[in-house]
């Protein structure tokens, strides 16, 4: 095993850790709680480093599992995102287009905050974080075929609940 530093393997993570904080709690102020609360629940195992398979892995199983638990407690489910998290449209493009495309991404937004948080986490990390179906296995302790059937149903809901609304023309 190698050496493990918190400044070089961990504070880097802090941007992930707060990416996924932010999508099961839906407020920026309890993701940086969550990803604080990380940091110091790691730094106090820090004796234990070694023993971890993945410190990566470990980091993003305390935040998921703290940003469920305030999620469940303050029942942040209904939330949007805030207006920081969202991507703005390609600057070349016309004002129609612009504006069409931020609506779908608010649209789309919306959808996934609606998804079961099961299937918003798996979202989250497969999609935006681009983790491989073991390591979010690992992180949410699923199947690997847990995962991708979650994953699977996530986006099949939103696909179809998207066209119905892109269909009727909102």
């Amino acid at each position: 095993m190698q050496e493990i530093s918190f400044r070089n393997d961990i504070l880097p993570l802090k941007d992930k850790l707060y990416r996924l904080a932010l999508r099961i709690t839906l407020d920026s102020a309890e993701a940086e709680d969550v990803v604080q609360e990380t940091m110091i629940r790691v730094w106090n195992k820090r004796e234990e480093w070694t023993q971890f398979e993945s410190i990566e892995a470990y980091c993003l199983t305390i935040t998921r599992n703290l940003a469920i638990d305030r999620s469940q407690l303050k029942e942040a489910q209904n939330v949007e995102l805030t207006p920081e998290t969202r991507e703005t449209p390609d600057a070349g493009s016309n004002p129609y287009d612009q504006l069409v495309s931020e609506e779908r991404m608010n649209i789309i937004h919306q959808l996934v905050n609606h998804l079961p948080e099961k299937q918003r986490t798996v979202m989250q990390l497969r999609d935006m974080e681009g983790k491989s179906y073991k390591e979010i296995a690992e992180v949410m302790q699923l199947t690997e075929d847990q995962v991708k059937v979650n994953l699977f149903r996530a986006r099949q809901k939103i696909r179809q609940q998207f066209t119905e609304i892109d269909e009727y023309g909102l």
